[in-house]
Order: C-alpha cells, then sequence, then structure tokens
C-alpha cells in the first residue's frame, strides 16, 4: 500500500476534480475517500464531518464546493448521494468537546468519528481538505481548498454542511430567539443582538469569542 507521501501529485490539469482519485485508483488503491468539515466558525452548534466514498463511475462534475451551492442544490445533491452507490460516514464534535479541546482539535475528531462511521468499509485512502491529516492510521493527503481539487472532497463537504444545517433547524425549534433558521449558529449581526438580549443557550460556544462576553 502506498503511503502518504509515496509519490507527489503534479498540479490538477484542466479542471479534473476527479484526478487524484483515479490516478490512486492506478495504483491499486479502489476505496478513495474524501473528508471536510463544516461549522468552524460558527458561535453555536456542532462541528460536522463528512466522508463519501465515490463510486468509480461517478459522474465527478456534478459534486462541488457546499459554499459554492444553494441550500436548495445542496439538499438535491445530498440526496442524491444517499441513494447512490456512495459509501457515506457522518462524525459530530458536540459543542461541549469544541469548548474542552478547541475548534482545531474538535474539527479533527469530527473528521476521525467521519472516516470510523465507514468502519465497514474501511477507506484504502483518505483525500482530506485542509493543511491537517485525519487522527487516523491510514494513507492520506492534506489539499488546501480540496473542495475545488476532488469530487470526493467537495461531496464530503455537501454532506457535512447538509448534515449541520438540519440540525440547526431542529436546534431552531428548540431556541426560537436566536433566529438559527436564517443564519445557523454564524456570527451575524441579527446574532449577536439575539446574544446580548438573551445570554448563550446551551448550545453555544462559551469558548468562542462573542459568546464568552455573554455569559
Amino acid at each position: 500500500m502506498l503511503g502518504d507521501d509515496a509519490f507527489l501529485f503534479p498540479p490538477q490539469p484542466g479542471g479534473d476534480t476527479f484526478f487524484h482519485e483515479r490516478r490512486l485508483r492506478q495504483h491499486g488503491l479502489l476505496r478513495i475517500a474524501g473528508v471536510d468539515e463544516a461549522g468552524r466558525g460558527p458561535l453555536a452548534g456542532p462541528v460536522t464531518a463528512g466522508c463519501v466514498i465515490l463510486p468509480p463511475d461517478s459522474d465527478f462534475s456534478r459534486w462541488r464546493d457546499s459554499k459554492k451551492l444553494t441550500p436548495r442544490r445542496r439538499e438535491r445533491l445530498y440526496e442524491e448521494l444517499c441513494s447512490s452507490d456512495a459509501l457515506i460516514g457522518v462524525g459530530l464534535a458536540s459543542v461541549e468537546e469544541i469548548d474542552q479541546l478547541n475548534i482545531h482539535r474538535a474539527s479533527l475528531l469530527a473528521m476521525r468519528r467521519a472516516v470510523e462511521h465507514c468502519a465497514a468499509n474501511t477507506p484504502d485512502y483518505l483525500l482530506v481538505d485542509g493543511l491537517f491529516k485525519v487522527p487516523v492510521n491510514l494513507p492520506q493527503l492534506a489539499l488546501v481548498k480540496g473542495e475545488s481539487k476532488s469530487a470526493s472532497i467537495a461531496a464530503a463537504s455537501i454532506v457535512a454542511k447538509v448534515v449541520r444545517d438540519r440540525l440547526m433547524v431542529e436546534y431552531h425549534a428548540q431556541y426560537p430567539q436566536y433566529g438559527l433558521l436564517q443564519h445557523k449558529g454564524y456570527p451575524t449581526k441579527a446574532h449577536r443582538a439575539a446574544l446580548a438580549e438573551h445570554g448563550p443557550s446551551p448550545i453555544h460556544r462559551r469558548s468562542f469569542r462573542g459568546v464568552s462576553e455573554q455569559h
């Protein structure tokens, strides 16, 4: 099996976002997973992660960075992923874990859990968005702006974002005074005003600036 740095990837040619996956398959690695997280910046709610192994015949051009998609388009692609032959893992790190560990370590924890959620189909190789690798004993490559370089990472970004948004909709029903339905916990002007008026809820990240001053 190839190690983490067994070979270097040349610059991605022509916007081919399945280039890395294709090359890895040429080296006998069949279960190639993209890993990404959502929710590092919000003041409330968990950080979530997705791990996706796309089928080899996937139309890679369909999978794009979740931040570049409308909510409706993300939902549609998420449902398409779930009904396809893609293998999907989801991981979360709670607000309590974020406050205890810090957001960076909590994000890596969520990604590790997403990979472990694919345990029945353990990936042969991980393509990870960002600078840091997932703390699991698997060969992997971290790709800055990976959502634009790997269709598998882009698919994982869609999973992570949709799962988190759905959770925040559920939290809105519990804590409607914060307007979570609109901003999903991100530090908008309206969210900050609601925090100043009502103080933090149990799902607010008390270690975050903007929340810590309110309790």
